[in-house]
């Protein structure tokens, strides 16, 4: 099992961080499956004020080219991507056209 933690920032606007939020309380199946197709097994989205944070567990064969390949041939992936972005923003650091930023691991207590 593989774990990443990325990171995304949301429009400061409460009225939409709402909208956000209530579109992740019921997120359409379509995208549930190509989360779980891509091999996704546990993935888990945290916000304080306008920052996300994402704990993603995938399986061994998991990569985000190969998630990446997926969503670009899906329809609604690409309609729920387009979606978000009307509420996300890129972090500072994000590269053009990046949303989450993949983060890297500083400390692990063992």
């Amino acid at each position: 099992m593989k774990r990443y933690c990325l990171a995304l920032d949301l429009k400061n606007n409460a009225a939409l961080i709402a909208e956000y939020e209530a579109y992740h309380r019921d997120v359409w199946p379509e995208i549930l499956e190509s989360i779980r197709r891509a091999g996704i097994e546990r993935l888990e989205i945290y916000r304080i004020e306008n920052r996300l944070f994402m704990i993603l567990e995938a399986n061994d064969d998991f990569s985000f080219e190969r998630k990446a390949a997926l969503d670009a041939d899906n329809t609604k992936v690409q309609e729920w991507e387009t979606l978000m972005w009307n509420y996300q923003q890129a972090l500072p650091c994000a590269k053009p056209g990046e949303k989450w930023v993949l983060m890297e691991r500083i400390f692990a207590l063992k």
